[in-house]
């Protein structure tokens, strides 16, 4: 059962891709040469040992992950279905960060904290979420459902359902 979904959970992600990347031109050009889907893989049997209570060997995955494609995703983050890292060197994804089902990130976009406090300390994203190039989403904050962030922005408040969130610091804009 593990293994059918761990399979249609592949397969999920790259129809994803083939969705929301206009230049994927076949199957094995997205497995050998899209480091988003290569991290994301990782990512996902990193969290899975993580879960175990595995010590030591999720976080050396997330490590070398990281060094083999530019993207660092702790495997204690939550990240839903059909998630995409397109261009995705410079991404870091902290510890507590959650994120929902079909949300796109793109390059150097960081979703971190802002101080040395315990517990929730990362972003909560929702479902169907678009994150520009270089934008920082930092803090325990929320960003809605069906919301777009700007590249380049920086976010620190919570973000509302069906929202864009341009600038710095960020400003809701309709």
């Amino acid at each position: 059962m593990v293994r059918k979904r761990t399979l249609q959970k592949i397969k999920e992600d790259i129809e994803v891709i083939y969705q929301k990347d206009p230049a994927a031109k076949n199957i094995w050009e997205i497995i050998f040469c899209y480091p988003g889907f290569q991290a994301v893989i990782l990512y996902r049997f990193a969290h899975r040992l993580s879960e175990l209570n595995v010590p030591f060997l999720p976080r050396y995955i997330s490590y070398w992950a990281r060094i083999f494609t530019g993207i660092e995703i702790h495997p204690s983050a939550k990240i839903g279905d059909r998630f995409f890292v397109d261009h995705g060197t410079g991404v870091v994804i902290g510890e507590t960060a959650e994120i929902g089902d079909d949300v796109l990130i793109y390059q150097d976009v960081t979703l971190g904290g802002v101080g040395f406090e315990k517990g929730k300390r990362h972003p909560t994203v929702g479902n169907n979420v678009t994150i520009g190039a270089g934008a920082k989403l930092l803090g325990n904050i929320k960003i809605g459902d069906n919301v777009k962030i700007g590249a380049g922005a920086v976010v620190l408040e919570n973000v509302p359902d069906n929202c864009t969130a341009v600038g710095v610091p960020a400003r809701i804009i309709h």
